[in-house]
């Protein structure tokens, strides 16, 4: 299980409870209420790895696409 204040710490940006971590694929997105529930997305928005629910992956690209202009360098 991972140290939900370390990863909230190192977060680029937190949107409603899910952090969002730049990795070497595109971005880690954890669920910080439910840190069972994890996403690794491409830079182009793709799923690369999950363990969250269709509906879940959907809310996760919403917010990552709304707000993917703020976490470019």
């Amino acid at each position: 299980m991972p140290d939900i204040l370390k990863v909230a710490d190192e977060a680029d940006m937190i949107i409603n409870g899910y952090a969002f971590t730049r990795c070497e694929e595109g971005f880690r997105v954890l669920n910080l209420n439910r840190p069972d529930k994890a996403i690794v997305i491409s830079p182009d928005g793709e799923t690369l790895e999950t363990s969250m629910d269709d509906i879940e992956i959907q809310i996760v690209k919403e917010y990552y696409e709304s707000n993917r202009k703020f976490m470019e360098d």
